[in-house]
C-alpha cells in the first residue's frame, strides 16, 4: 500500500513537471507567433507608404501633364482668335494698298501721256482773270495735296501690314509648336497613366489581406504592367516615327525649284477622258499666253532661307522652293492678299515657278507649280500634304481649279 502511494506520487509529479514544460513550450510558440505577426503588419506599412509615393509621385507628373495641356489649348485658342482678326485687317490693308497702286499707277500714266504739267501752265496762263487764275491753282493745290495724303496713306498701311503680318505669322508657328507639344503630351501622358495604374494595383495588392484577393490583383497588376510596357513602347515608336519624319523634312529641304521641274517633267501624264484615245504630252511651259511683264515694283527684301515659317508646313515648302516669298505672308489661304500688297502680280494662269495659294475659309494651303498643260492641269511641289511632311510631288498631274478652294497664282517677276 505504501509503495502505491509513493508510485502515485512520484508520477504525478513527473505529470506536473511535463505539464509545465509543456505550457512554457505554448506560451513560447505563441509569442514567437505574434512576434512575427508584428513584423509582417510593419513591413506592409512600410510597403504600403513606398507604393502610396509611388501613386503620389505619378499621380503629380500625370497632373502636370494634364494642366500643361489645359494652359497650351487655352494659348491656342486665344492665338487662333487672334490670328483670325489680324487676317481680316491685313486682307483688308491688302485690298486698300492694291487698288491705291492701280490709281497711283493710272495717274503716272496720264502724266505721262497728257503732259499733266503743261497742261497746268496753260491752264493758268488761259485765265480770264486774276480771280480765276487763282481759283485753277487752289483746285490744282488740293489735287496735289490728296495725292500727297494718298501716298502718305499708302505708306503707312505697308508699315502697318507688314507689322500685322509678322505678329500673325509669330501666332501661327506658336499655335503649331503647341499642336506638336500636346501631341507629344498626349503620349507622354498615355504611359503615365498606364505607370499610375501599375502603382496603383500594386498598393491595393500590398493592402489586401485575402490570398485570393491578392492573387486576383497581382494577375491585374501583370496585366498592367504588360499594358504600360506596351504604352512606353508605343510612345518610343512614336518618338522614333517623329524623329524619322523630321531626317526626311531636313532632306527634303536641299532641294530647289530647277530639281523638283526636272523631277515633275520624269512624270507621266495620266490621259483625261477626252484624251484617252492619244496620250497627252508632258510640258513643263504654261499653255497659255503669258501676260507682258509689268513695271519694276519696289518690294521688301526678303530672306533667302524659310526660317520664319514652321518646319514641314506647306508654307515652309513654298519659301525654301520659292526664296522669293515673303518673310511673314501667314497662313497658305493668305499668301496671294500678302503677295500683292507686297506689290507681286497675281492670277488665275499657272506658270512653272508660280506659287499657287488656295483660299478654302480656312487655313489654306500652297505650292509651287512644276510642270502645266493647262489651266486645269497641273503639277506641283509641296509639304503638308496628305501628312506627308517633307518637300515633294504627291499629286502628279491634277486640276488646281476643284483642289481645295479658289486658287490663284503668285508670279516671281
Amino acid at each position: 500500500m505504501k509503495k502505491k502511494f509513493v508510485t502515485s506520487i512520484l508520477l504525478s509529479t513527473i505529470i506536473l513537471s511535463q505539464g509545465a514544460s509543456l505550457t512554457t513550450v505554448i506560451a513560447d510558440s505563441t509569442d514567437d507567433k505574434i512576434a512575427a505577426q508584428n513584423n509582417k503588419i510593419n513591413s506592409i506599412a512600410a510597403q504600403q507608404q513606398s507604393a502610396q509615393a509611388q501613386v503620389d509621385q505619378i499621380q503629380g507628373q500625370v497632373s502636370s501633364i494634364q494642366a500643361q495641356q489645359e494652359k497650351l489649348q487655352a494659348e491656342n485658342e486665344k492665338l487662333q482668335a487672334e490670328s483670325e482678326k489680324l487676317s481680316a485687317e491685313i486682307e483688308t490693308l491688302s485690298k486698300n494698298i492694291v487698288a491705291r497702286n492701280e490709281s497711283l499707277a493710272n495717274q503716272a500714266r496720264s502724266a505721262q501721256t497728257s503732259g499733266t504739267a503743261t497742261n497746268y501752265i496753260n491752264t493758268i496762263i488761259n485765265s480770264k482773270s486774276i480771280t480765276e487764275a487763282v481759283s485753277r491753282v487752289s483746285a490744282m493745290s488740293e489735287i496735289v495735296s490728296a495725292n500727297n495724303k494718298m501716298l502718305e496713306q499708302q505708306k503707312q498701311d505697308k508699315e502697318a501690314i507688314a507689322e500685322k503680318q509678322v505678329e500673325n505669322n509669330e501666332a501661327i508657328n506658336t499655335v503649331i509648336a503647341n499642336q506638336q507639344t500636346l501631341a507629344d503630351d498626349a503620349k507622354a501622358l498615355e504611359t503615365k497613366e498606364a505607370e499610375l495604374k501599375v502603382a496603383q494595383l500594386n498598393l491595393a495588392a500590398e493592402k489586401a489581406t485575402a490570398e485570393g484577393e491578392k492573387s486576383a490583383l497581382l494577375e491585374q497588376k501583370a496585366a498592367a504592367e504588360k499594358a504600360a510596357a506596351e504604352a512606353a513602347a508605343r510612345e518610343a515608336a512614336y518618338k522614333a516615327e517623329q524623329e524619322r519624319k523630321a531626317q526626311e523634312m531636313a532632306a527634303s529641304a536641299n532641294t530647289n525649284l530647277a530639281a523638283q521641274v526636272q523631277a515633275a517633267q520624269q512624270t507621266p501624264a495620266a490621259p483625261s477622258v477626252a484624251q484617252e484615245a492619244a496620250p497627252a504630252p508632258v510640258v513643263s511651259q504654261p499653255a497659255v499666253q503669258e501676260a507682258a511683264p509689268a513695271p519694276a515694283v519696289s518690294r521688301p527684301t526678303y530672306n533667302s532661307s524659310a526660317v520664319t515659317y514652321p518646319v514641314g508646313q506647306c508654307t515652309w515648302g513654298a519659301k525654301t522652293l520659292a526664296p522669293w516669298a515673303g518673310d511673314y505672308w501667314g497662313n497658305g489661304g493668305q499668301w496671294a492678299a500678302s503677295a500683292a500688297a507686297a506689290g507681286f502680280r497675281t492670277g488665275s494662269v499657272p506658270q512653272v515657278g508660280a506659287i499657287a495659294s488656295w483660299n478654302d475659309g480656312g487655313y489654306g494651303h500652297v505650292a509651287v507649280v512644276t510642270a502645266v498643260e493647262s489651266t486645269n492641269r497641273i503639277q506641283v511641289s509641296e509639304s503638308n500634304y496628305n501628312g506627308n511632311m517633307s518637300i515633294g510631288n504627291y499629286r502628279g498631274w491634277f486640276d488646281p481649279t476643284i483642289a481645295q478652294g479658289v486658287v490663284t497664282y503668285i508670279y516671281p517677276n
